[in-house]
């Protein structure tokens, strides 16, 4: 348990000494490094690649 308290405060240390402190994002598309790559989130990607009509077939939207 001392160990874990020990991580945390050390994680947290821009959240409790930093006014208007957040934690770090940890998703890919905050990250400004995999912006400029290119890089995105596979759920976007997926959702990208779905709503694009396929052979000229426009899928249908779920209710």
């Amino acid at each position: 348990m001392l160990i874990v308290a020990i991580c945390l405060i050390l994680l947290g240390i821009k959240v409790f000494f930093v006014k208007n402190g957040t934690f770090p994002g940890g998703h890919i598309s905050e990250s400004e490094a995999m912006r400029k790559r290119g890089i995105g989130c596979v759920q976007s990607q997926d959702r990208e690649a779905r709503c694009k009509p396929r052979n000229g077939v426009v899928p249908l939207k779920r209710q």
